[in-house]
């Protein structure tokens, strides 16, 4: 009796940002490796991860600059701990359970310990937040830079004189990481000019402000210019549709639903003067760069679902404290019974989130079948070259075949893909082979064949070879042909 009573005493002494934080890492934790699979976006990051830091300096010159400060981060940890699903998306994992504690912290100072307790533990529920929680990419990182600068903002403006300069400097720093891992999380800072609109902040306050934002962008701004330049690489983004805003108005009506229950006033730094901009400013403000240039996906605003988090954190406190006159000891347990509901319901999306399907292709799994039905004296053909990937993330599965169609590898070219040579090179090179193994994509996610190499390609496999074998693997087709 007396351990339990030191057990209860110790857990009532830890912060109350330790519980979301747990729980995060619990759910990034389940399933990390989804079954030993890697999706294609995954694969750029495992592939250009596994080169050196000249190497990724090369690349960035020619392709994929915005990501640039994120390979160059796991070209580091994959040199420490070598590459693997678990290198691969554990800082995923860690940046979302550092984003539920922001928005714990900020649900507590603002609407009390339930709001800040239900906020850190929904976040991590919500679906958006579940599929990045186990991304190799940057989006969870991101969304831990935002919570960051917003809760040093929400810092500051709880302070008399508008904080310490060192406060500022911190959230100049938060701003440009988070802009040079993807320069499209700038729109927080119209949604930080909101919140300081909203609880009319002193005049000192907006100044410090203004200069640590302007520094922040002005670091990202040369990424900016730059990546211009390379703005072929999201002309495969689709214009806006209306069917495209649905997600967003659904996202906006329940925000703007636990902003009511928040009580919102003007003049003062309340969870809905902190949240609701976090979460209307950067969805409007995609949506409005997406009428110029198609830009709409929903991960470049992932750091919005903090907002969203903090709202409903907001409402789950309003209703505790209505339920508490009536029913004071009840009250205590309505956030933990309302959040294992939200479990059971999410949990057959929880766990499609965590398989290999959840996900447009699998590269690790086609490399498999590759060492299978190889044999000596083949060779393989990538069909679009990016397929090429697979190749790239695991090359032991393809030692022996030769790639016949590659003119330059990936890393000689500075590209994702490599180069490869003419249609009438690559004709030749395929007609002096017995057997190809031909690695494209599976029926339910190909896209019509482009490219005048790659017609070529099906042209040539279909006048003078024969499929021997044909298996699809995870999204992805590998066809075994032999000479006629």
């Amino acid at each position: 009796m007396a351990a339990c009573s030191a057990v209860v005493a110790v857990v009532r002494r830890l912060p109350i940002w330790s519980v979301p934080v747990v729980w995060t890492l619990a759910l990034g934790l389940w399933g990390l490796s989804r079954e030993h699979s890697v999706w294609r976006d995954e694969a750029s990051t495992w592939q250009v991860a596994r080169r050196s830091a000249a190497d990724i300096w090369h690349m960035l010159g020619q392709v994929d600059v915005v990501h640039g400060f994120y390979y160059l981060l796991m070209h580091g940890l994959f040199a420490c701990f070598g590459p693997g699903t678990t290198t691969l998306r554990l800082p995923s994992v860690l940046a979302m359970a550092v984003a539920a504690a922001c928005v714990t912290v900020i649900g507590s100072r603002l609407a009390g310990a339930w709001a800040g307790l239900g906020g850190g533990l929904v976040f991590g529920l919500l679906p958006a937040v579940q599929f990045h929680l186990q991304e190799g990419r940057p989006y969870a990182l991101i969304a831990a830079g935002a919570g960051i600068s917003t809760l040093l903002l929400v810092t500051v403006l709880q302070r008399e004189r508008g904080g310490r300069g060192a406060h500022w400097v911190a959230y100049g720093g938060a701003i440009l990481v988070c802009g040079l891992l993807n320069w499209l999380s700038l729109l927080i800072v119209p949604a930080h000019a909101a919140t300081l609109a909203w609880a009319r902040a002193p005049r000192a306050v907006w100044v410090r402000w203004a200069t640590a934002s302007a520094v922040g962008v002005a670091g990202v701004l040369p990424l900016i210019l730059f990546s211009r330049r390379q703005s072929g690489q999201v002309s495969w983004i689709p214009p806006l549709t209306w069917h495209m805003l649905i997600g967003p108005a659904v996202l906006l009506a329940i925000g703007c639903l636990g902003a009511l229950l928040d009580r919102p006033r003007t003049g003062r730094v309340s969870v809905a003067a902190v949240g609701l901009p976090l979460l209307v400013v950067p969805q409007l403000g995609l949506l409005g760069l997406s009428l110029i240039r198609p830009l709409f996906l929903d991960r470049y605003v992932l750091f919005s679902m903090l907002g969203l988090a903090l709202l409903v954190g907001a409402a789950l406190g309003a209703a505790v404290r209505a339920v508490r006159p009536g029913f004071p000891r009840a009250s205590s347990w309505l956030v933990p019974v309302l959040v294992a509901v939200a479990v059971a319901a999410l949990l057959p999306q929880s766990l499609a989130k965590r398989s290999p399907a959840s996900r447009v292709d699998d590269v690790l799994a086609t490399a498999v079948h590759v060492r299978r039905l190889k044999q000596p004296g083949d060779a393989v053909l990538f069909a679009p070259s990016a397929r090429r990937d697979t190749a790239l993330v695991s090359p032991d599965d393809f030692a022996g075949l030769r790639d016949i169609a590659l003119a330059q590898s990936p890393v000689a070219s500075g590209t994702l893909k490599g180069v490869e040579a003419d249609p009438a090179r690559i004709r030749t090179a395929m007609l002096a082979q017995r057997r190809i193994l031909l690695i494209t994509d599976a029926p339910g996610v190909a896209r019509p064949l482009s490219g005048g190499r790659d017609r070529m390609k099906a042209a040539v496999l279909r006048e003078y070879f024969t499929v021997v074998a044909d298996e699809a693997v995870r999204g992805r087709r590998l066809l075994v042909y032999e000479r006629l």
